[in-house]
């Protein structure tokens, strides 16, 4: 994983719809069953972790691209809205400027945690799961 930037994290709606939306792990590349998220506490993203916090991340890595066959990770977990500054700080990357300006003190600032329960993975003919 520590070659992927990009997971779509998936969220249930209000209506019990399943959403995604692309979110960068911030260069988080020591994985140890959580992934880091920032976000706005007024979005609809923040809004359905509240109301249902089991979430699932997806990675993907294309065949040819850095292993020459496709790498697939889904990651059941639960999510954490965090609103401590000194935690952001913790997990803050100076590309993440870009979306928030104010850096950490950004109003409405949120930290989303991911606490992963169960990861499956399909790497070329290989795959597996386990509980984490």
């Amino acid at each position: 994983m520590q070659d992927i930037d990009i997971a779509m994290l998936a969220t249930k709606t209000a209506e019990g719809e399943i959403t995604s939306r692309p979110m960068s792990n911030n260069g988080e590349v020591e994985y140890k069953g959580d992934s880091f998220y920032f976000s706005h506490a007024t979005s609809r993203l923040a809004a359905e972790i509240a109301q249902d916090p089991r979430v699932t991340l997806t990675f993907t890595i294309e065949p040819g691209l850095l292993t020459g066959g496709g790498t697939y990770i889904a990651v059941q977990g639960q999510a954490e809205l965090i609103r401590d500054k000194a935690r952001f700080a913790e997990h803050w990357s100076p590309d993440l400027d870009l979306y928030f300006e104010e850096g950490i003190d950004t109003p409405d600032l949120i930290m989303i945690k991911v606490h992963a329960n169960h990861i499956r993975y399909w790497y070329g003919a290989e795959q597996g799961e386990f509980d984490v």
